[in-house]
């Protein structure tokens, strides 16, 4: 009388690792994400080291995380992954002001974004053809 499996919400050649609450704006995350789409793991992780925006030390995590998921959990090969997908959603947005002149108020917005990166292994001769 047990309940049924879940089903795997990615291919069986995928891995997915998720990041909420990530203290940027999703457009300055989106950025970062976009410096990694359809990279080869190796050079996205080397991409992410050297780049100067605050943000990359987080996204690096996430996908340092996936790639521990195709290898711990689905058991891919971490030579043949491939950043498959990196999306960005947006979070909750704190509201903060301060007082301005003539009785006024600035309002202040935190925002905060979440990151899902998806990572595909792909075989080397299709990577050979491309």
């Amino acid at each position: 009388m047990s309940k049924e499996k879940n089903p795997r919400r990615v291919a069986d050649n995928e891995a997915l690792a998720k990041v909420r609450m990530l203290r940027t704006s999703p457009q300055k995350l989106n950025l970062v994400a976009a410096l990694i789409r359809g990279k080869k793991v190796e050079k996205a992780l080397s991409d992410l080291t050297f780049s100067k925006k605050r943000i990359s030390d987080d996204v690096k995590k996430c996908l340092q995380s996936a790639i521990a998921n195709a290898e711990n959990n689905h058991n891919l090969d971490v030579d043949e992954l491939i950043v498959a997908e990196a999306w960005v959603g947006k979070n909750l947005t704190m509201k903060r002001g301060r007082p301005r002149a003539r009785g006024r108020y600035g309002k202040i917005v935190k925002p905060f974004a979440e990151l899902t990166i998806k990572v595909r292994q792909v075989e080397q001769a299709v990577e050979e053809q491309a």
